[in-house]
């Protein structure tokens, strides 16, 4: 039985534009959770002719959900940069700066997933929480453990979300209860760990993509020896499919380090030379050079952070096609900067939005989207002068459309899986959130849309109902928590929010 939406739509088209489609019509293949059609515009009184054109003549062949005024159905959000282990440790250290954070705060808590039973209990709560929160695609980082790995992405793949799961590299640089003894036991346990996550079953028994996948995860340059990075990259070369995720440029002291412990003369030539019209001799003696050369910035590499970017590291992540995972929320919390995002958007770097809990205090991207808001608010105040000519974001607060841009599609460019997620459009996967802004949602920070219809206010307004609907949107935005999150669906299937289990 097909399940068929009727009701509010919002869903993004580019950086600054978005449809706001009130009375929009959208049907779910149940053989493959797919998006199989979508009607913009259809009135009340044409819904049975518009189904019958599609070959329904009964309402009981179909699962009908029709969305009341102040809700909505729009793309799942995709957290590109979320640690599960830390997740037990959100609002603890709030006096450090990211490398004391690490030593005194998340070493500690993540050397507890060792054990396997802890891991799994652990990571039980952390995905149920994060997928009602609205995110229906996730790239985590695990810890240093291959069975507590292991264990994450079996929770995930039983709770029905869409993720990337890898399991730290750190041979040196850490504490000794939590290193890995050499670079050939991490790199044998990351290859065990994608046999494992590859060997999970397909959903729609069998038929379907896998929804849980392995990535490569060195934590940081820092963390990895040469070594280590250099079998990281011949693992990477060998499998051009395997995603790559890691940190950059998040803090002062952490990029005097890097440079410390990787000199240029230290550093392999990139194995693959920059495409033709990247400038000559970028790379040397930078964070992104690093990575550049062991073979580990390429179109599905993710990297968080990004505040302290040289203007040579902005090029050759360009020039590779890796993202940017920008985390707000942890970048204020940990004093580490703004990332200047418009400035990336303008040079046509993929940008999307990280929660990096626990650095950042809340697992919802409805927080990193305020908080990206508010930090390009930031920026701007700072700015020097009138933006720069010819440029559209750099140095300017950043709108609405943009913000969810970052949150939906941003995050299905970074991941490199644009064509499957991020917008609701025929043919892809049908990954989206039923949104409410109604007083019923039990929200007080929003103002409820039915409150509008019983103080008068929606009658005396001239508002459109695309004004309206785009009204709604922007209280999601800035005021939605998990209580406004009705539904969760991963490839078709309801897997959580408020209704769930109801």
């Amino acid at each position: 039985m097909s399940t068929i939406f009727y009701g509010a739509l919002i869903t993004p088209t580019s950086l600054t534009e978005y449809r706001a489609l009130p009375h929009a019509l959208l049907a779910v293949s149940p053989e493959t959770g797919d998006i199989e059609w979508v009607e913009d515009d259809v009135p009340s009184g044409a819904l049975q002719d518009v189904l019958a054109r599609h070959g329904i003549f009964a309402l009981e062949d179909i699962d009908l959900v029709e969305l009341k005024l102040g809700e909505f159905l729009m793309p799942g959000f995709i957290d590109t940069h979320i640690h599960a282990p830390q997740v037990p440790n959100i609002g603890s250290g709030q006096q450090y700066e990211l490398l004391e954070w690490l030593d005194h705060v998340t070493f500690p808590m993540e050397s507890r997933f060792s054990d396997e039973h802890f891991a799994r209990r652990a990571y039980t709560s952390v995905i149920k929480r994060t997928i009602d929160y609205g995110s229906t695609t996730c790239c985590y980082y695990g810890t240093l453990h291959l069975e507590g790995t292991k264990a994450l992405a079996e929770v995930i793949h039983k709770y029905g979300q869409r993720a990337f799961v890898g399991k730290c590299n750190m041979d040196r640089n850490s504490p000794e209860y939590y290193v890995e003894p050499s670079a050939s036991a991490s790199l044998d346990a990351t290859r065990a760990l994608i046999a494992h996550i590859r060997s999970l079953p397909a959903p729609h028994d069998g038929r379907g993509e896998p929804l849980v996948r392995p990535i490569l995860t060195p934590r940081f340059a820092i963390s990895c020896s040469h070594e280590l990075l250099a079998g990281l990259g011949e693992l990477a070369a060998a499998d051009p499919g395997l995603h790559i995720q890691t940190h950059i440029s998040e803090n002062a002291g952490e990029i005097a380090l890097t440079k410390t412990l990787f000199p240029p003369a230290s550093l392999p030539d990139p194995p693959a030379p920059l495409p033709r019209g990247a400038p000559n001799g970028v790379g040397g003696g930078t964070y992104a050079g690093v990575y550049d050369a062991f073979g580990l910035l390429r179109q599905n590499t993710v990297l968080a952070h990004a505040v302290h970017l040289e203007d040579e590291e902005v090029e050759i992540i360009k020039a590779r096609g890796a993202g940017i995972s920008h985390c707000p929320t942890s970048n204020f919390n940990l004093r580490s900067g703004c990332a200047r995002v418009g400035m990336l958007l303008d040079r046509g770097i993929k940008v999307s939005l990280g929660t990096d809990v626990s650095g950042g205090f809340s697992p919802s991207i409805l927080t990193a989207v305020q908080h990206a808001s508010m930090c390009s608010k930031v920026v701007a105040m700072h700015a020097r002068g009138a933006p720069p000519p010819g440029t559209r974001f750099t140095d300017r607060q950043l709108p609405v459309a943009t913000l969810l841009y970052l949150a939906t599609m941003g995050g299905a460019e970074v991941c490199d899986m644009a064509a499957r997620v991020g917008s609701l459009v025929p043919g892809k996967a049908f990954d989206a959130l039923v949104v409410s802004v109604r007083s019923d949602a039990g929200n007080p920070a929003t103002w409820g849309a039915d409150m509008d219809l019983e103080l008068g206010v929606r009658d005396a307004s001239a508002k459109s109902e695309e004004v309206e609907l785009e009204n709604f949107l922007e209280r999601f935005l800035f005021c939605g928590d998990d209580r406004n999150v009705r539904r969760v669906y991963v490839q078709g299937r309801f897997i959580g929010g408020k209704e769930f289990g109801v």
